[in-house]
């Protein structure tokens, strides 16, 4: 059982970050957030699939009141991202549940005062989102490309927010290096005890950025270290939201979704594994409800594995066996196997 990092509870929405509250996932728009038609319609994609909270970004003033019909139409928290203009920010702030901002890149304290001021006003939150490959110039030439550059410059700009008695904030430290990245959470879990979204920035396309993604969070959350995580890809979004459930479930600390168990196939095969894994695995994406499938070439696993799932299918020559929660239930044609798994997961995800 992981044992999480004691932080403070900060309320995003009708969601929490940090404390007891279950680990969320996250992801991020890529339309133009001045479209608000295809903006909710993304938005609405990835509530299906299980997204807890997105992010969209706003680079000027008609972006930030877009916000306002944006928000009015989904269900999830959402985020806004805001870079240099305090003005985008006092706008946006009126209709968001988080601003991902640093404030020591918006201008003079008078600026970062009044930002502050309108996030106590709507009881907004704050992420100090710090990348190393946006280090302030001066910890570059202290420190480099180090974890520690990243490290200062988060405990910066927490300075700036705690010194106007601001403390609603969450923090990430994201890298396009796992090490680096890894070694950057680490250090900054041992100073504060602020809530941490978890993310390698960058990473990639969709294998290499899963890999890069799976291995850097799931490191800090198998020690427990992590409140929120986002998967940054450059693919669609809803591959973000799948791969970050992935991760959480791995370990243990998300358990909705369909979850299959499958065989990597040799000559002993009898079910065309691949193909029927895929298939089940798309048809079932939206489902919520918790349930263990297992596909199976053979016998050699395939009886032990099925008994263990609440549905699963061992291969046999001739036609193969149907296992419901742990029992022989009958024999499957090849051409029907499809058909009859989907008709029991959806039958269990149907039952109360």
């Amino acid at each position: 059982m992981i044992q999480r990092r004691k932080s403070r509870k900060v309320k995003v929405g009708k969601l929490y970050i940090g404390g007891d509250a279950p680990i969320t996932v996250q992801s991020m728009t890529i339309t133009d957030t001045t479209d608000v038609k295809s903006t909710i319609e993304q938005i609405h994609g990835l509530e299906e699939l299980g997204c807890d909270i997105v992010r969209v970004s706003a680079p000027t003033m008609e972006a930030a009141k877009a916000l306002k019909e944006i928000k009015e139409n989904i269900n999830i928290p959402l985020v806004v991202d805001i870079h240099f203009d305090y003005r985008i920010a006092l706008e946006a702030v009126k209709y968001v549940d988080k601003v991902r901002i640093n404030p020591g890149n918006i201008g003079n304290p008078d600026k970062v005062q009044q930002v502050v001021n309108s996030c106590k006003e709507y009881g907004v939150p704050m992420r100090i989102g710090v990348n190393l490959g946006s280090i302030e110039k001066d910890l570059f030439e202290k420190y480099g490309y180090a974890p520690e550059a990243m490290v200062e410059s988060a405990m910066r700009h927490i300075k700036i927010l705690e010194d106007l008695d601001f403390y609603n904030t969450i923090v990430s430290l994201k890298a396009s290096d796992v090490t680096r990245m890894v070694k950057a959470y680490r250090l900054f879990a041992e100073k504060t005890d602020y809530p941490l979204h978890l993310g390698v920035t960058e990473a990639g396309s969709k294998i290499p950025g899963t890999v890069k993604s799976a291995m850097g969070m799931g490191m800090l959350l198998a020690d427990g270290i992590g409140d929120t995580i986002r998967v940054s890809l450059s693919d669609e979004p809803k591959e973000e939201v799948k791969i970050g459930k992935l991760i959480l479930r791995s370990l243990g600390l998300r358990n909705e979704g369909v979850q299959v168990t499958s065989c990597p196939t040799c000559a002993r095969t009898e079910v065309d594994v691949i193909k029927l894994v895929e298939q089940l695995e798309n048809a079932t994406e939206k489902i919520k409800k918790p349930i263990k499938v297992a596909v199976m070439g053979c016998a050699v696993n395939g009886p032990g594995e099925s008994r263990k799932a609440d549905i699963g299918i061992v291969g046999a020559p001739g036609n193969h066996l149907l296992y419901k929660e742990g029992k022989i239930v009958k024999r499957v044609n090849d051409n029907e196997i499809y058909e009859v798994l989907l008709k029991e997961i959806e039958e269990m995800a149907n039952h109360n």
